[in-house]
């Protein structure tokens, strides 16, 4: 029996805005039943909190998923000081409080600087990594903590975009390689601070040369008949040509 594809079967990939709540898992989903296939992935999972750009691939083009997965990301994100949870993000549950009010605005900046360029990571319990093939968010919600390997990554850039010291928020924006976690960034950040933080919003804003301004949204993705959201695909030429230039 033949497992060749058939002529017409969907190939692309989809640039989705995904919303808070709305799962990487969902828009694969939505994905494989308006276009009536199995062959969908995605390109990194964004956090159920967080929202912005995923990149859904479609037939052939899944083919290109480890490609893609390799390319920088760029994230617009809020972080909250003083406070830490299990998750290092504000789906958690809060497990210390600090007092700011030592805090200064070059304080935190420096504390930025001293996490730029390429350092080590470890990724948060609450998260798809995996150890002996049990993904690391299984074992925490077991309420079980174990060690995980850091993995080296890159912050290409990052901008503070705003510092508000009463309410101990900063609004940061990050380019950052393969693998990195944002909410550790935080977290880490906040510990080298003294004071411990979390994030408490993050939206994905670019994959590669891709950008979230040209995806579609959840709801229009929804309304989507096939032939809509066929149209709505990049080709493989497409992608691999954009990457390149």
């Amino acid at each position: 029996m033949s497992t060749s594809e058939a002529p017409d079967a969907p190939c692309g990939v989809l640039l989705v805005d995904k919303d808070p709540g709305f799962t990487s898992h969902n828009a694969v989903a939505l994905c494989r039943r308006v276009l009536n296939t199995r062959k969908v992935g995605h390109c990194g999972t964004l956090d159920p909190m967080a929202t912005g750009l995923l990149m859904v691939v479609i037939g052939k083009a899944t083919k290109l998923q480890d490609r893609l997965m390799c390319d920088d990301k760029e994230y617009l994100a809020t972080m909250k000081l003083g406070i830490e949870t299990n998750s290092q993000d504000a789906d958690g549950q809060i497990i210390a409080t600090r007092p700011t009010d030592h805090l200064s605005a070059d304080a935190i900046r420096a504390a930025f600087e001293h996490y730029s360029g390429s350092f080590d990571q470890t990724p948060p319990m609450y998260s798809a990594v995996k150890i002996n093939g049990v993904p690391c968010y299984k074992l925490a919600r077991k309420g079980q903590s174990i060690e995980r390997q850091a993995r080296h990554v890159t912050v290409r850039e990052h901008d503070i975009l705003r510092i508000d010291l009463a309410s101990a928020e900063v609004d940061f924006r990050v380019r950052c390689s393969k693998g990195f976690y944002v909410r550790t960034y935080a977290h880490d950040i906040g510990q080298l601070l003294g004071c411990g933080a979390h994030l408490t919003a993050l939206r994905r804003s670019r994959s590669g040369p891709f950008r979230v301004e040209e995806a579609i949204s959840v709801p229009a993705l929804k309304a989507c008949t096939r032939d809509e959201l066929l149209a709505r695909l990049l080709s493989i030429e497409q992608v691999l040509s954009r990457r390149e230039n």
